[in-house]
Formats: structure tokens, sequence, C-alpha cells
């Protein structure tokens, strides 16, 4: 049973900022700023949640399948920002980290009234996107209960795939569809329920922990170096090559040569330089351990 909306936490008048309206400009902004610095202590108390997303996130990966953002508004969009932003930083194939939003495309960037209140319209999505038992699915909503997600969210259990939930308030109807639920209440916003505010701030920390974290665990990472981004403008290139001197120590121009015979892979460039293998082996090595830099850098060791 749904709680009244006037009961949530995050549709509280927050007495910290009462009066608001009334302030000199700098004060207004370090009372927003004060509410803000709240939200990181709330996640770390949901790390726990976090962290068993990630494994089943992870494990969905190394199984071929992918992980599905659903939500509405604020919620949707930064589901959409975090998937866009996977393919260049990770490398990830466009189809793997995915975000859908209520009321399609024209929801990014205008309001489409009523679209988070078709709980069928989620349930459709889940269908429209094939989702399968290999995938893991995440329901983002800051109320715990808009029926578009909601839908989303039951309709995909009946696949068998995992189903996470993020909201900011605590016993949520997604609470009871959700495997893993994830619970960030982060109060009372400064302007009563302006969601897109310590709410949309900590869902969006919550997606970066999750998209990153199961990046190292898929060896996209080596060292604290984003080893799979793609160099696709001349900034990019330069940060490329700056990735490799760093996980290296080389020189200029045996990262250059390095870079260019690998076909401008960077883990593979790394793998050349660090072991003394030729590109074509550097790039087996990385297959045989799963694209992980350091493990084909010792097989490579191993076989000298």
């Amino acid at each position: 049973m749904k709680e009244p909306l006037h009961m949530l936490a995050t549709e509280q008048q927050n007495p910290n900022t009462r009066h608001i309206d009334r302030k000199p400009l700098e004060e207004i902004l370090r009372l927003i700023n004060q509410e803000d610095q709240l939200v990181p202590k709330i996640i770390e108390q949901c790390i726990p949640e976090i962290a068993k997303a990630v494994i089943a996130i992870t494990d969905a990966f190394t199984a071929g399948g992918r992980l599905l953002y659903f939500g509405a508004g604020t919620s949707g969009r930064l589901g959409i920002l975090d998937a866009a932003e996977c393919p260049p930083t990770y490398g990830t194939p466009p189809e793997q980290i995915v975000g859908i939003i209520a009321g399609g495309q024209q929801a990014i960037q205008q309001a489409v009234e009523g679209a988070e209140d078709d709980q069928e319209a989620g349930r459709m999505a889940v269908e429209q996107m094939k989702v399968t038992a290999l995938d893991v699915v995440v329901g983002i909503s800051a109320s715990g209960r808009t029926p578009y997600v909601v839908g989303a969210m039951k309709k995909a259990t009946e696949f068998g795939c995992t189903v996470v939930g993020i909201a900011n308030n605590r016993n949520s109807v997604m609470k009871q569809v959700a495997d893993i639920m994830i619970e960030a209440e982060v109060g009372p916003e400064a302007i009563l329920g302006s969601t897109r505010m310590k709410a949309g701030t900590a869902q969006k920390l919550i997606l970066n922990m999750l998209t990153t974290s199961s990046m190292i665990l898929s060896g996209k990472v080596y060292d604290n170096l984003m080893v799979d981004m793609q160099p696709s403008n001349l900034k990019l290139v330069d940060r490329a090559k700056r990735l490799i001197a760093l996980a290296t120590g080389a020189d200029d121009q045996t990262i250059k040569q390095a870079y260019e015979t690998s076909g401008r892979n960077i883990k593979a460039a790394i793998v050349m330089i660090q072991s003394g293998s030729h590109p074509d082996q550097a790039k087996a090595l990385l297959a045989q351990s799963g694209g992980f830099v350091e493990e084909a850098i010792r097989m490579a060791r191993s076989e000298v």
C-alpha cells in the first residue's frame, strides 16, 4: 500500500531552509550547500546494498547481459546520462548500458505530463527492450513509487533478471519488487519537493558507483587509469598517451610507437611496453586475461 505523498521524507518542509526567499544571495547558496553536504554520508550507509548491485551487474556483463535503467523525469535523465558516458569512457558497446525514460526521447529535454503515472508503459518498455534473465534492471525514483518505474520493475521480475531499486524514501513500493534495494533517504529538499536537488545528487553518485565499480571489476581500469577509453578526438588522443606514460613511465618516443603499432589500443600499448611483447601477442594476452592489464603483463612475463 502506498504511503500518502505528504508523508514521504522527500515531501516534507525543510526546517533548515525556512524563509530562504528572504535571505541574501550568499546565505541562500550556503543553505543549499549545507543540505548538499549531507548526501555523501547518507550514501555511505548504502554501500553494502550498492556492492550487491555491482556484483550483479558485473556478473551480468560477464554473461553477456546488460544494465538497463528505468526512470521518469530527473531520475530518467540521470540514467540516460550515466549510460551515455560509459562507451567513450570505458569502451563499452552502446547497447550494454542503456537508460530508458518515461515519455521517450522528448522527455529528455521537456517534461511529458502524465508519462510517469503510466505503469503499463513501464511494462511495455521492458518488453520493447527484450529483457532477459541475463540483464540487470535498475529502477530509479526519488519517491520510490513512480508507477512507470514500478511497472518496469514488476515486468522485469517476470523475465527472471536481477531487479535493483534506487529510491530516496524508505520502505517504498519499489522495495516490495526489488531484489536489491538502495534507499538513500536524504530528507527534505531545500525547496519542498524539488527532488532534482539532494535526491538527484544522491542518485547521480550512486549511478557513478554502480558503473565505475563494475567497470573496475570488468578489467577496464588499470591502477586508477581508464585504459579502455576511446580516443575519439585530439584531447583524448593526448590523454591516451598520458595514460600510457603514467602506467609505464616510458619515454615519449616509446609511447608513440607502442600506441601506433598497437592500433591505438591503450591496453595493448601498456602490455607491450611493460612486457616487451609484440602487438598481436599483447592483444592475445589481453583476450586470455579477460581484459585485465595486470594479469596480461604477468602472463607475458611468465612466458619469457
